[in-house]
């Protein structure tokens, strides 16, 4: 492969959950090569990840899915410049995993060691389409996080508002489990909501002047109607429910963003994390974009799951603001962003 000596190549390893995933990106905005071996097949089982299979998984596939990546590329480690990690956070068995062959990597060649926070990279995986404008709002949607970040300048991240209960991802999960739709539950509503209508009343939670969230009640509200129609020995329209319920979650993150985009003066909206694939949240944010003149953009769908790609643009600017750890780097099940 030919490279320039000016262009940095960061190899991004992502093992939060339960994809084990490897990729290089040069310059932070240009994918070389991506590898994830899903273990999607495997937990759908039992309506969930289950930690200690994801762990072992990504003991099984880890040294393979780094040769195929490498191998896709062209390229050796010796022709890295660092190596990217997700630290956290996740669930800590498969973070170990990650974490220990990216010290190894890191010990053998001796390359720079980078830290990198998972939804940072969430937030990144923007600069792999477009390159960041600021100031902006990133909005963080996903199984554990619903948050609204500002941001200044790359790695500079201000939390306007966050969840004060359920992420919505996690909301999604939990309608879709009592809507008796298989795992992952977010995407089956989303793609039956198309084909139905709004007739269930479902209330709008938190809507007040703030920034934060709340998702519980919207879950809680869900469950009551659904037990109640039992009650009465009525049947559930699923279409029609996931589009009544999906109608009031996204509403709850435009309404929000909204507020955010008006008060902050701001000049680039992204969207990221597993539930920036909705195609609904992307429709009424192309509208919001539209209506305050605000420039609108979300990475691809492959790059809104957990993936290496994302951890690899991320690392690159963390490695340009001269952020690097020690081998005494720890993974963290929990951490916050800022």
């Amino acid at each position: 492969m030919n490279m320039n000596q000016k262009d940095i190549y960061i190899l991004g390893i992502e093992t939060s959950c339960d994809e084990t995933s490897f990729s290089i990106v040069k310059n932070g905005r240009k994918e070389i090569a991506t590898v994830i071996a899903s273990q999607i097949d495997i937990h759908k089982n039992y309506g969930g990840v289950v930690p200690e299979i994801a762990s072992r998984n990504h003991v099984k596939n880890i040294t393979m899915v780094m040769e195929e990546c490498l191998e896709k590329a062209n390229m050796k480690i010796e022709d890295i410049n660092a190596i990217g990690i997700t630290y956290g956070p996740g669930l800590i068995g498969s973070l170990l995993i990650g974490l220990e062959a990216a010290k190894t990597l890191s010990f053998i060649y001796d390359k720079p060691l980078i830290p990198v926070h998972h939804i940072a990279g969430h937030i990144y995986a923007n600069s792999l389409v477009k390159e960041l404008e600021f100031p902006l709002l990133a909005i963080v949607v996903s199984g554990g996080h619903t948050e609204l970040i500002k941001m200044t300048e790359h790695y500079k991240f201000q939390k306007l508002g966050g969840t004060l209960d359920d992420a919505i991802g996690e909301c999604y999960d939990k309608v879709a489990r009592v809507m008796n739709l298989p795992y992952p539950g977010g995407p089956k509503i989303d793609k039956i909501s198309k084909k139905g209508k709004i007739t269930y009343k479902l209330p709008l939670p938190l809507n007040d002047d703030s920034y934060n969230f709340s998702f519980s009640g919207l879950k809680s509200a869900v469950i009551n109607l659904t037990h109640n129609e039992e009650q009465r020995g009525k049947e559930i329209n699923k279409e029609n429910l996931a589009a009544s319920f999906q109608e009031i979650a996204v509403k709850s993150i435009i309404v929000k963003a909204k507020k955010a985009i008006q008060n902050e003066e701001l000049k680039h909206i992204i969207l990221a994390g597993g539930v920036a694939s909705c195609t609904k949240l992307r429709e009424e944010l192309d509208k919001l974009g539209e209506e305050l003149k605000v420039d609108m953009s979300y990475p691809p769908i492959k790059y809104c799951t957990d993936n290496a790609t994302m951890i690899a643009a991320a690392a690159y600017y963390a490695y340009q603001d001269g952020r690097k750890a020690d081998l005494y780097l720890n993974s963290k099940s929990n951490d916050r962003l800022c």
